[in-house]
Formats: structure tokens, sequence, C-alpha cells
């Protein structure tokens, strides 16, 4: 189906289903409801729009709870496909059939989302011992071909919106296609699903507030993955996990702890938090924990992005936005030569009346959609690596504030930044930074005044403002880092000193009232030292 003719499917499709109304038409004589109506449209016009569906289900904030509500359904509960082409499809991957593979297999599935299903079985077990209970998740037939379809129509129209509009080219729309397909596409592989599990089992084994399943890799391959059953209540049966007695406000409290965990300490996080990828143990009802299901999609970010949104956020509670506005100048996200006096200024406009709220009402997700409206005004370059995490934490905040509408995130999220911060950029970070880069500077710094030197021998850039500046920027950088070098190796000998004072070996021996001394000359030239970097 060409580019054309799939815009032509989707708007009969709306029409088809009495949409129209969403996009400015007449209301539809369709008696069914309008979220049952657009959850039917999304279903037939296949996973990329099933995708978007299920992120607008956790938002009942931007979508009418009606609409939300039934968008729900699309998390877990769209049609199957036969059970035939499920066990078929299991035969042909394993290379054995069901029944020597399994000793149980359940052709009902669990659930059926918009990339695969999932089959309940057991294990054949040992000595006479009970298998173990799993579930067995399979790719849909031709899955694969629909998305790289809807995929390259999204790219024609990224593509028309950047010729046509100088806003879209700012926003990178091809980019953010770009992303998308990314993620779509790892998602088809379960090789790389189940990768992404046992990552996240290995980050938070015996962890109290989340449990990853066991993959079984020996029956796993890119279209069929086989890992431990979990026992659980669904997030979204909120009358049975009242009755328990579990309390919501811890729930709330650690689902955020563990979005910021993963997202500052671990730099992994599982980046599709909707409701039917999350089951609460509800065994200890006063500190319930999480067990996290479907790992298709995770986020990284480069060191860079995770500095810039911990410090940007720190930045918003303390109200300090001249750094905000620096953060973007620094980042280059913003034009150098933007004003930050002005950017510092639009920044305060938008964020002030936002403070007028309790902290516990103001939202992580909103501040940043204002946040890039104002960087926007200024030229702001959208950020495709951040895409995937503004949704989660939008998913990660909607979920919250459903389990317990007072959730204060700030009160959760900023003592893990501040640890961030204090781990990744204090004084031991920079020492530890400077050992592994200090033979890479030493190697480096002779070539590149070899190759000054050569090019002015050349007479190269004697005429040019250009590379005037070059040299004089690499002048002062051979000068700036022999200065850093230089107190870092003063820190480095004074906290040696004081190591050694303190050992067993020489105990007894010194006197030990310079300890203290040594250990203050250490810290004042590793503080100097990172000024200086």
């Amino acid at each position: 189906m060409s580019s054309i003719s799939r815009l032509w499917h989707i708007h009969a499709t709306l029409r088809r289903f009495g949409l129209r109304e969403f996009y400015g038409g007449k209301p539809s004589r369709d008696p069914r409801p309008r979220g049952e109506r657009l959850r039917l449209a999304l279903e037939h016009l296949g996973p990329v729009f099933i995708k978007f569906g299920q992120a607008l289900s956790t938002r009942p904030d931007i979508v009418p709870p009606d609409i939300a509500l039934e968008l729900a359904k699309l998390q877990d509960r769209v049609p199957p496909f036969p059970s035939e082409q499920a066990r078929a499809i299991v035969e042909r991957s394993l290379g054995k059939p069901v029944s020597e593979l399994f000793a149980a297999f359940d052709d009902t599935p669990i659930a059926a989302a918009s990339v695969a299903q999932v089959h309940g079985a057991r294990l054949h077990g040992d000595g006479g011992s009970p298998g173990i209970e799993v579930v067995v998740k399979i790719i849909r037939p031709d899955i694969e071909a629909a998305v790289r379809k809807d995929i390259a129509l999204l790219y024609t129209l990224a593509t028309w919106a950047e010729r046509l509009s100088p806003l879209a080219r700012r926003v990178r729309p091809r980019a953010v296609v770009a992303e998308f397909e990314t993620i779509l596409i790892d998602e088809l592989d379960l090789m790389r699903e189940g990768a992404n599990c046992s990552q996240l089992r290995r980050n938070w084994l015996g962890s109290p507030l989340i449990y990853h399943p066991v993959v079984f890799w020996e029956f796993t391959r890119p279209d069929v993955l086989v890992m431990e059953r979990i026992g659980g209540i669904s997030i979204r049966e909120l009358d049975r996990l009242r009755a328990l007695g579990v309390d919501f406000q811890v729930l709330a409290e650690r689902g955020v702890e563990i979005f910021f965990k993963q997202t500052f300490r671990d730099n992994f996080f599982h980046a599709d938090m909707h409701p039917g990828n999350i089951f609460v143990d509800a065994a200890d009802p006063a500190h319930p924990s999480y067990l996290a299901v479907d790992f298709g999609i995770v986020g990284t970010l480069t060191p860079q992005d995770q500095r810039y949104l911990a410090e940007n956020f720190l930045a918003f509670f303390n109200r300090d936005y001249r750094r905000i506005a620096e953060l973007h100048v620094e980042s280059e996200w913003i034009p150098a030569e933007t004003r930050v006096e002005a950017f510092e200024a639009a920044i305060r406009t938008v964020c002030e009346p936002i403070f007028q709220r309790p902290l516990k009402d103001i939202s992580f997700g909103f501040f940043l959609l204002r946040l890039f409206q104002i960087a926007r005004r200024f030229n702001y370059q959208v950020q495709p690596q951040l895409v995937l995490l503004q949704k989660t934490l939008l998913q990660v905040e909607g979920l919250g504030r459903q389990l317990y509408d007072e959730l204060d995130l700030w009160k959760t999220a900023k003592p893990i930044m501040e640890e961030w911060m204090r781990v990744r950029l204090g004084p031991a970070a920079l020492i530890e930074k400077a050992r592994y880069q200090l033979p890479l500077l030493t190697q480096s710094l002779p070539l590149l005044v070899e190759r000054s030197l050569r090019s002015l021998e050349r007479g190269e850039g004697l005429g040019g403002a250009a590379a005037v500046r070059q040299q004089q920027a690499l002048l002062l950088a051979i000068d700036g880092n022999g200065r850093r070098n230089r107190w870092m190796i003063a820190a480095g000998s004074a906290l040696l000193a004081a190591c050694l004072l303190a050992s067993p070996v020489v105990e007894g021996r010194l006197p030990v009232w310079p300890l203290p001394l040594l250990l203050l000359l250490s810290l004042g030239a590793a503080w100097r030292a990172l000024r200086r970097s």
C-alpha cells in the first residue's frame, strides 16, 4: 500500500468509525461511545496507531476520562491471532513440537497486544518434580511488514512538514520518526527484549521495590520468548488492591523512585510503563512492591543528557531560571548567540505562575512540556533521544497520580538527583575520571602542539582570524590542562600521604596530627582542579 493510499485508508477509517468530530467535523450519529469508536479505529489501523492509543490511555489529565478508560483496553486486550498460528511459530522457531518443548501449553492467550501475544505454559520437570510455570511470548505473524509501511508513511509526512513549515524544521520530525522507528523495530526482536529483562533483573536483584522474571534462553528466539511466570495483581485492579489494604501512597512513591533510579543511577529505564505491564506483590500491604513484564522498550541517555535533566529539574525546583537558560546554551540546544538574559526572562514568566500551586500539584511532565515550548521561541532543537524519556515520565507520573492523588514527585525525586550529582560530579568522581584521562591527555597534548607548529611553519592560519582563534584556544587549553593536572597531582599526593599515615604499617611510629591537614589539602587541591575542568 503506497503512502497516498494509506492516507486515504486512515481518512476512510476515521469516517467509518464516526471520528470526524475529533478534527473539527460534525458530531457522529454512531450510537457507540466515542472512546469505543476511537479504540476500534486504532485497532483497525494497526500496531503503530495502537501504540499511540496506549500512550494516551495513561494520561487522563490530557484526554477525557471516558476515552482514557477505553484506550486502556489497547494495552493487553487487542484481538488475538489464532492459537494454531501461535503453535506453528513456536515449533518453527524452536525446531520441536510444542508437546516436546512444554509439559503444558494453554491455547487461550493470557494477553494480546499490538506486537505480540502471551500464552501460559509449563516446562518439563526433572526427577518427577513439577515443571516451572512460564509464559511464552509470540510475535504476531507478518507484523514487521505492517509496521514498516506505517513508518514509511510517517517519514513521508515528516518530510512534507519539514519542507512546508519552518516550525517543523526546528522540531526535526524526521529525526523523531527515526527514533520511533528504532524503538518499534527493536520491539519486534524478542531476543533483545530478553536481554533487556536480564539487564533490569541484574540491576534490581534483591531490591524490595521491584522484581523482574528469569529468562529461559534455551527456549528464546527472535520471535519467541520464554520467561518465568510471575504472580501478582494488575495495577488496574485498584478495588482489589484497596480491599487488601495496600498502601497506595507507598506504592506510588516507590514507582517514582524506581523510575528516577533507573534513569540516573542505572541509566537503563523501562520505557513502556503502561498499566498492562505492571503488577503488584501485595503480600505485605504496608510495603507493596512491583512486578514488571514486557521489556521490549527500554531507554538510555548520554551522560550529558543525564546531567542536563538533573540540573534542569534541580534548578527549576530552586527557581534558578538563570541556570536553566545557561544549561540550554551550554548544551548547544539553542543558538550560541541567544541572550541568556532574554531566555531567562521568558522562563521566569512561564514558571513563576506554576509555583503558585503546592509542590505536590506541580507536574514534572508539564514542566518539561512548558520548558520546550519556551525554548522553541529561541530556535530550540528538539532532542529525539529525550522523546522516549518524556513519554515514560508522563506515564509514570500519570500512573502515580491515579494511585495517590496527593503524590509529591519532587519529594521523592529530588534526593535521588542530588545524590547522582554528588556521586558523578564530586571530588571523588573527578579524581577517578582524571585517573583514566591523564594518560590519554599526556599522549595527545604533544601531538596537538606538533600539529599546530607544523601549521604555523606552512604559513597556515597566519592570515586567518579563525585559525588564530584556534591556536589561542589550543594554548589556553594546554595551559589550563597543565594547571589542572598539577592540582590533581597535588590532591593525589596529599591523599596518598594521609592514607599512609593512617595505615597500620606506620601506626605508632609517626605523629597523626598532620592527618586532618593532609585531608584538607587534598580536598582543596581537588576542588581547584574541579574548577579548572
